[in-house]
């Protein structure tokens, strides 16, 4: 071969391969881990405004005081803009972590503000605890669904995920010790269980309280460490808190919390707090990573604590998303084919839906997102490609009218396919083989 020779050919690849990406043999093995939603592209015609969107997370900022946070970030730059806009500590600036601590005791939580480390939203402090304690190969125990951030970043550090049994009082201890069982007959190492207690996305169901107790003794006599996020604990629609399992179990609990939920997600404010010595290593992994948070952001977060009615924010914000939740689930009732079943949320953002034997929600959101509306296929909440009859629906940006009106559209969607299934059989998706990364839009 000569140097003129196209460069795919030089290198001894198949045919085209490098035509996609010149630099796939120079890639970390981990990366093949990290695939893209094959419904990305979808999203951006879900975008528009003609379409319904039912997939993404998005808080609803129109609840925000806008006008007079607008004016105290003004004041922020003239009177702190020296610190605002300078690096700060990886650790976070210290008056925000000790609001930090006044956040988690509404939740039982009792914590010090060394043992916290803000992070650039809570999906970077689940990365850092998954890179300090995740080799390849490595076992984390995971509620099915789960997740889909978390999924990929478990995917990136080449971690297995290990699927746990759910039902509509959340994990269910005896197939948590029977996976723990499997998994270790199998001679393979569990790092952590991750888990959503409160208002679980995707799933929408809350751990039961008399369950925790148990849940977490299962954890501490296996030795295994458990990793709570918590972005939708304060968003109970009857104003309930439930007790965090870090408030019952301090040494064995590494807790990720989030502002994003409960005041505004492009700040990208969120925090670990972890036992002591896991703290050490979690400001090391920070510095590694970004140097520092910014620290106009925690600034901008400090003094919305600090001068804002926050509590009463939050209570807006149940209260929006309960109307929002009821106008969801009132419509499924109604307009949903017979066949269908959904979870009960009672706070945060979701409802877990799944259909009838032989709809498959991943093949049907092209022709959806035609009908305009859209939704999250369930596959990309699992590891392991199942998932193919559920899909999330989120309540917490439309408008109720507009859910309304995305609900009837999803349903004659449905009624379609369920229609062709009964004339042709199903038609399934090929399963992937690991987690996707649809993105922010569906987070």
């Amino acid at each position: 071969m000569t140097d003129s020779q196209p460069l795919e050919h030089r290198q001894g690849s198949e045919p085209g391969r490098h035509n996609l990406d010149p630099h796939i043999d120079r890639y970390a093995a981990r990366t093949a881990g990290m695939t893209a939603s094959e419904i990305r592209a979808l999203f951006a015609v879900a975008s528009r405004p003609e379409v319904v969107s039912l997939a993404g997370g998005m808080p609803n900022l129109a609840a925000l005081p806008l006008e007079s946070l607008s004016g105290q970030m003004a004041e922020l730059i003239a009177e702190e803009g020296l610190v605002a806009l300078q690096y700060g500590s990886a650790h976070g600036v210290p008056a925000l972590r000790e609001q930090i601590c006044e956040v988690m005791a509404m939740e039982g939580i009792s914590g010090h503000p060394d043992d916290i480390v803000v992070t650039v939203g809570s999906q970077m402090g689940l990365d850092m605890v998954t890179r300090l304690f995740c080799d390849p190969g490595d076992v984390v125990l995971a509620e099915g669904p789960s997740y889909v951030g978390a999924l990929g970043s478990f995917a990136a550090y080449e971690a297995q995920v290990v699927h746990v049994e759910m039902d509509d009082d959340g994990l269910v201890p005896d197939t948590l010790r029977a996976a723990i069982d499997a998994t270790r007959r199998e001679g393979k190492r569990i790092k952590f269980l991750y888990t959503i207690p409160n208002f679980h996305n995707p799933a929408g169901v809350t751990l039961a309280v008399e369950r925790r107790a148990e849940i977490l003794e299962i954890c501490a006599s296996n030795d295994i460490l458990v990793v709570e996020d918590n972005p939708y604990g304060l968003l109970g629609f009857d104003g309930q808190t439930y007790p965090a399992l870090r408030s019952m179990d301090p040494d064995n609990v590494v807790y990720l919390g989030s502002f994003s939920k409960t005041f505004a997600s492009g700040l990208r404010v969120g925090w670990v707090l972890a036992p002591h010595a896991v703290r050490e290593k979690l400001v090391l992994a920070a510095e590694s990573a970004t140097l520092c948070p910014p620290t106009l952001n925690q600034l901008v977060v400090s003094r919305y604590l600090s001068t804002h009615d926050w509590k009463g924010q939050i209570k807006t914000f149940r209260e929006n998303y309960r109307e929002r939740r009821d106008a969801m689930l009132s419509s499924l009732e109604q307009h949903l084919p017979a066949g269908c079943t959904w979870t009960q949320p009672d706070g945060g953002f979701y409802v877990w839906v799944t259909v009838p034997e032989g709809v498959d929600t991943k093949a049907m959101l092209p022709r959806a997102v035609t009908a305009r509306v859209a939704y999250a296929s369930g596959t990309g909440f699992y590891a392991d490609g199942f998932g193919s009859r559920q899909m999330r629906l989120s309540y917490c940006y439309p408008t109720p009218e507009r859910i309304r009106e995305g609900v009837r559209r999803l349903a004659g969607v449905l009624e379609s396919e369920m229609e062709l299934v009964r004339t042709f059989g199903s038609v399934t998706t090929r399963a992937v083989s690991g987690p996707q990364f649809p993105g922010p839009d569906t987070a």
